[in-house]
Protein backbone atom coordinates (compact mmCIF):
# COMPACT_ATOMS: atom_id res chain seq x y z
CA UNK A 1 0.00 0.00 0.00
CA UNK A 2 1.24 3.46 -0.87
CA UNK A 3 1.17 5.75 2.18
CA UNK A 4 2.31 9.22 3.10
CA UNK A 5 3.64 8.89 6.66
CA UNK A 6 5.02 11.82 8.67
CA UNK A 7 5.37 12.98 12.22
CA UNK A 8 3.33 16.01 13.26
CA UNK A 9 3.49 18.29 16.27
CA UNK A 10 0.33 18.27 18.35
CA UNK A 11 -0.59 21.38 20.31
CA UNK A 12 -2.79 21.18 23.41
CA UNK A 13 -4.71 23.74 25.44
CA UNK A 14 -7.24 23.76 28.21
CA UNK A 15 -10.65 25.18 27.38
CA UNK A 16 -13.67 26.03 29.49
CA UNK A 17 -16.31 23.31 29.45
CA UNK A 18 -19.18 25.66 28.59
CA UNK A 19 -20.97 26.85 25.47
CA UNK A 20 -18.48 28.72 23.30
CA UNK A 21 -15.39 27.46 25.12
CA UNK A 22 -14.02 25.70 22.05
CA UNK A 23 -15.34 28.32 19.63
CA UNK A 24 -13.43 31.14 21.34
CA UNK A 25 -10.17 29.24 21.27
CA UNK A 26 -10.54 28.25 17.62
CA UNK A 27 -11.55 31.81 16.65
CA UNK A 28 -8.21 33.08 17.94
CA UNK A 29 -6.38 30.63 15.67
CA UNK A 30 -8.68 31.40 12.73
CA UNK A 31 -8.05 35.14 13.12
CA UNK A 32 -4.34 34.62 12.37
CA UNK A 33 -4.95 32.28 9.43
CA UNK A 34 -4.32 28.88 11.01
CA UNK A 35 -5.36 26.08 8.63
CA UNK A 36 -5.91 23.22 11.06
CA UNK A 37 -6.00 19.68 9.73
CA UNK A 38 -6.99 18.00 13.00
CA UNK A 39 -9.00 19.19 15.97
CA UNK A 40 -9.96 16.91 18.83
CA UNK A 41 -11.76 18.43 21.81
CA UNK A 42 -13.26 16.77 24.86
CA UNK A 43 -14.25 17.33 28.44
CA UNK A 44 -11.71 16.63 31.13
CA UNK A 45 -13.44 14.03 33.32
CA UNK A 46 -11.03 14.66 36.20
CA UNK A 47 -11.68 18.42 36.26
CA UNK A 48 -15.33 19.48 36.13
CA UNK A 49 -15.82 22.65 34.12
CA UNK A 50 -12.67 22.12 32.06
CA UNK A 51 -11.99 20.63 28.67
CA UNK A 52 -8.99 20.06 26.46
CA UNK A 53 -8.36 20.64 22.76
CA UNK A 54 -5.64 19.14 20.55
CA UNK A 55 -4.78 20.69 17.17
CA UNK A 56 -2.29 20.31 14.35
CA UNK A 57 -0.58 21.99 12.58
CA UNK A 58 0.39 25.40 13.85
CA UNK A 59 2.90 27.12 11.59
CA UNK A 60 4.73 30.40 11.62
CA UNK A 61 5.25 33.01 14.30
CA UNK A 62 1.77 34.58 14.07
CA UNK A 63 -0.01 31.28 14.64
CA UNK A 64 2.33 30.16 17.40
CA UNK A 65 2.12 33.48 19.27
CA UNK A 66 -1.68 33.53 19.00
CA UNK A 67 -1.85 29.92 20.16
CA UNK A 68 0.34 30.68 23.17
CA UNK A 69 -1.95 33.57 24.13
CA UNK A 70 -4.88 31.16 24.49
CA UNK A 71 -2.83 28.54 26.33
CA UNK A 72 -1.53 26.19 23.65
CA UNK A 73 1.76 24.35 24.04
CA UNK A 74 3.34 21.56 22.04
CA UNK A 75 2.52 18.41 23.93
CA UNK A 76 5.61 16.70 25.29
CA UNK A 77 3.84 13.48 26.28
CA UNK A 78 1.98 12.66 23.08
CA UNK A 79 3.87 11.95 19.87
CA UNK A 80 1.85 11.75 16.69
CA UNK A 81 2.22 10.37 13.17
CA UNK A 82 -0.15 11.29 10.33
CA UNK A 83 -0.82 8.58 7.74
CA UNK A 84 -2.58 9.35 4.45
CA UNK A 85 -3.46 7.21 1.47
CA UNK A 86 -6.12 5.71 -0.76
CA UNK A 87 -9.02 4.36 1.27
CA UNK A 88 -9.87 0.69 1.05
CA UNK A 89 -11.95 -1.62 3.23
CA UNK A 90 -9.95 -2.75 6.24
CA UNK A 91 -7.21 -0.10 6.01
CA UNK A 92 -7.42 0.82 9.70
CA UNK A 93 -7.24 -2.86 10.64
CA UNK A 94 -4.23 -3.39 8.38
CA UNK A 95 -2.38 -0.39 9.80
CA UNK A 96 -3.03 -1.29 13.42
CA UNK A 97 -2.08 -4.93 12.79
CA UNK A 98 1.30 -3.81 11.38
CA UNK A 99 1.86 -1.66 14.47
CA UNK A 100 0.84 -4.49 16.79
CA UNK A 101 3.24 -6.85 15.03
CA UNK A 102 5.99 -4.30 15.74
CA UNK A 103 5.00 -4.41 19.44
CA UNK A 104 3.83 -0.77 19.44
CA UNK A 105 1.24 0.10 22.08
CA UNK A 106 -0.94 2.94 20.79
CA UNK A 107 -1.90 5.83 23.01
CA UNK A 108 -4.56 6.87 20.54
CA UNK A 109 -5.77 6.34 17.00
CA UNK A 110 -8.19 8.35 14.90
CA UNK A 111 -9.08 8.04 11.24
CA UNK A 112 -11.53 9.40 8.72
CA UNK A 113 -12.32 9.11 5.04
CA UNK A 114 -13.15 11.84 2.56
CA UNK A 115 -13.94 10.64 -0.94
CA UNK A 116 -11.29 8.12 -1.93
CA UNK A 117 -8.67 9.26 0.62
CA UNK A 118 -8.15 8.39 4.28
CA UNK A 119 -6.18 10.16 6.96
CA UNK A 120 -5.23 8.57 10.26
CA UNK A 121 -3.39 9.90 13.29
CA UNK A 122 -1.42 7.45 15.40
CA UNK A 123 -0.43 8.64 18.87
CA UNK A 124 2.26 7.00 21.00
CA UNK A 125 4.07 7.85 24.24
CA UNK A 126 7.63 8.58 23.10
CA UNK A 127 9.70 9.98 20.26
CA UNK A 128 11.37 6.60 19.82
CA UNK A 129 7.97 4.95 19.35
CA UNK A 130 6.91 7.65 16.85
CA UNK A 131 10.08 6.98 14.88
CA UNK A 132 9.25 3.27 14.89
CA UNK A 133 5.66 3.96 13.72
CA UNK A 134 7.06 5.89 10.74
CA UNK A 135 9.53 3.13 9.95
CA UNK A 136 6.92 0.35 10.15
CA UNK A 137 4.29 2.14 8.10
CA UNK A 138 6.67 3.39 5.44
CA UNK A 139 7.69 -0.22 4.90
CA UNK A 140 4.05 -1.39 4.66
Amino acid sequence: MELLVEQVEVWVAGIPDKPGGLAGTLATLCDVGADLQLIIARRNPDKPGEGVVFVTPLQGDREIVAAALVGFNVTQTLHCVRVMGINQPGIASALTEKLAEANLNLRGFSASVIGTQFVAYVAVDSQAEANKVVEVLQAA
